[in-house]
Order: C-alpha cells, then sequence, then structure tokens
C-alpha cells in the first residue's frame, strides 16, 4: 500500500543513520543488512534526505545496443508504481562507469514522471545542472560521456551497492548513504526513531553533565 503523505513527510524528517537504528527496535533483519555498500555516495549532500519508491533499470554504455529498449515504455511504467519515485540504475558494463544513463536531460524527464532522484553503481554527469533540479545522486561517482548508453530492461531486480532492490522498495537516503525501509515497519518508524533519539539524548547530555560518572553512564548506556 502507497504510504500516506504524512508518513513520507515524517520520515523525509529523520536521517539515515537515525532511521537505521530505528529499525534495528523491530528486529525484522540482521543489523548488518539493508543499507548499501559506502562506496554508493551522496553527490548532493545539501539536498538533505530522500525518500521514494525504487523502479528499477539496467543498462549498458560500453557498446552499442544490439536489441535497444523503448525508453518510453520504462517512462509508462515509472508512472504504475507509487510516488515519490527514485530511479535504481545498475551498470552492466564490466567495468562501469563507461557512459552516464543519467545527466540534466534525462534528470529532467523522470523528474516530470514523479522520480526525485536516482541512484547507481555506474556515473552520472551534468552535476551543476541537475543539482539545480533538486533532483537527487548516490553514484561511485560522475563521467564525461553517456557513451553507447542503452537501457537492456526495466522492473526486473537490480544489484546496486551490495544490495538486490526490487521495483517498489523504499528507499530512504541522506549524505551517509542508502538504505532500504523494511515496508513492515515503515509506519511505526518515526515512534522508533524518537525513542532512538530521546535514549542517545540522555547518553548525550549525561556526558556533558557536570555530575558525570562512569556508573550512570553504565545504567543509561544499558538500560
Amino acid at each position: 500500500m502507497p504510504l500516506s503523505t504524512q508518513v513520507l513527510d515524517s520520515l523525509r524528517a529523520i536521517t539515515t543513520p537515525t532511521l537505521s537504528n530505528a529499525i534495528e527496535l523491530f528486529n525484522v533483519r540482521p543489523r548488518d543488512q539493508g543499507f548499501m555498500t559506502p562506496d554508493i555516495r551522496c553527490l548532493f549532500p545539501d539536498l538533505g534526505v530522500m525518500v521514494g519508491s525504487a523502479v528499477t533499470f539496467r543498462f549498458g554504455a560500453k557498446k552499442p545496443a544490439q536489441n535497444p529498449q523503448r525508453r518510453y515504455e520504462s517512462w509508462k511504467y515509472i508512472l504504475e508504481t507509487p510516488g515519490p519515485r527514485v530511479m535504481v540504475l545498475q551498470d552492466m558494463d564490466n567495468p562501469t562507469g563507461v557512459g552516464a544513463y543519467v545527466g540534466e536531460v534525462m534528470a529532467t524527464i523522470h523528474q516530470k514522471l514523479g522520480c526525485i532522484g536516482a541512484v547507481t553503481n555506474g556515473c552520472f554527469r551534468d552535476l551543476d545542472e541537475v543539482h539545480a533540479l533538486g533532483f537527487h545522486f548516490f553514484a561511485p561517482g560522475v563521467c564525461v560521456s553517456h557513451a553507447y548508453v542503452h537501457l537492456l530492461d526495466f522492473g526486473v531486480p537490480v544489484e546496486v551497492g551490495g544490495l538486490t532492490i526490487r521495483t517498489g522498495d523504499l528507499i530512504h537516503a541522506d549524505k551517509h548513504g542508502v538504505l532500504v525501509v523494511p515496508p513492515e515497519t515503515a509506519a511505526e518508524l518515526p515512534k522508533a526513531a524518537q525513542k532512538v533519539a530521546e535514549r542517545e539524548a540522555l547518553l548525550l547530555n549525561h556526558c556533558k553533565s557536570p555530575d558525570f560518572s562512569l556508573e550512570e553512564l553504565k545504567r543509561l548506556y544499558e538500560s
């Protein structure tokens, strides 16, 4: 079920590390799973938190397409996923990063289709122009050319940053990295995040207190 605007706004107000801590309270997955590897970097940290439903693509750029897919069909597919939407693109070249699938033009088109950002194991380009759109970029780096970039397919599971991402997965990301939110926890996470913040505040306040003691720190930490 699509999340309400209220829940999405609440999630957007939480940093990704805090949300990661909040997810741990539900014990729905191991603590070393559910987030992308640190090579998938936030290219526009000042844009803040990105929250949206994944739409998946696979592409190549090293060689001309043998049987090119029509991007028009992928655009129609995007609109079938509840917004806001996040493009998650797997670069299938080896090595990756030969050419960018998304630059100013593709970011503008996909923003019009309700996408708020893109994540890839490849590269992006046109940073100034895309930043001005307020469109998020998460990638290992940037490149100059689109080379022979072409769409291979869309709507299939993709492998990016050590995770398998499927269309519809809830993505939460900020300057720290990219996290997948378990759907069964999403509506309860704002309250859980508040509990995390309150517990951390107790620890931080005690560390700053003139009455600091190891005994009290131990009690607070273990409570």
